[in-house]
């Protein structure tokens, strides 16, 4: 690891200020930290978003949506998401302890990683992402794997999530990093279903349209039962090549359906 400052703001403006002048955001740093070091990265200053009681918390807006702020950990979204259940679950399947108690929901949309849960649950949910300049929608934020809508020194601050009727996250574990081989995250609104795979594509989390179209129309696992994903575009490695990866979207999402509520 090569040698760094560290900053330590309070509040939202000093984190905006210092990030501005050169230092790089610190959220809960479970990839940035490995990557330190590996000495894959020099920041040379990292500014922590840790003690910014702005960035942390979990509250219901007027309009019901459920708001999450960027730097709250993964084990407070499951101990305090209970208006969102499905989300409340995924939280609490991140990783192990370690992870769910230091890592945090901004430091995950921001980071983007293809098998991330989180940015299943965002696109899926039709999510509002909120930074310390604008509010970005969640179809319009995710743009292909570790990338995103944000700019250079942007900050997400709060992840605004509607509550959908029904939801439910289903994950086929890759047992040695906890992280999802194929995820999928489904929630119905009234005016429709969303469905958000992570884990399977080489561009990052995206939306089935063609399982959102036939559970639209009807609510039931067995809707599904003619769609076959196209494996062109899956990952493919040590763990799964890329027809068993497409193959797992249409099992993950069929179970998935079943569980929600």
């Amino acid at each position: 690891m090569y040698a760094f400052e560290l900053e330590r703001p309070t509040t939202l403006a000093e984190a905006v200020a210092a990030i501005k002048d050169g230092g790089q955001p610190l959220s809960g740093g479970q990839t940035l930290i490995p990557t330190l070091k590996a000495r894959l990265a020099d920041p040379g200053r990292l500014v922590s978003l840790h003690s910014v009681p702005e960035l942390k918390g979990v509250c219901t807006d007027d309009a019901g949506r459920l708001c999450i702020g960027g730097a709250t950990t993964h084990a407070t979204v499951a101990a305090e998401a209970g208006a969102y259940p499905a989300l409340a679950s995924l939280a609490a399947r991140i990783g192990d302890p370690a992870v769910r108690n230091r890592g945090t929901i901004g430091g995950s949309l921001a980071n983007n990683d293809p098998s991330a849960c989180y940015p299943a649950a965002a696109l899926a949910s039709g999510a509002v992402i909120v930074t310390d300049r604008r509010e970005i929608a969640a179809d319009d934020y995710f743009q292909g794997m570790f990338a995103t809508a944000l700019d250079e020194g942007e900050i997400i601050t709060q992840v605004k999530f509607p509550v959908p009727q029904a939801a439910a996250y289903e994950k086929f574990i890759q047992p040695a990093s906890r992280f999802p081989l194929v995820a999928v995250f489904v929630a119905r609104f009234a005016d429709g279903v969303r469905v958000a795979i992570t884990g399977a594509s080489e561009g990052g989390v995206f939306r089935w349209t063609a399982a959102e179209e036939a559970l639209s129309a009807t609510f039931d696992a067995s809707a599904l039962d003619s769609l076959r994903m196209d494996p062109d575009h899956m990952i493919a490695d040590l763990h799964g090549d890329k027809p068993y990866r497409a193959h797992l979207c249409a099992v993950m999402t069929k179970r998935a359906v079943k569980n929600a509520k």
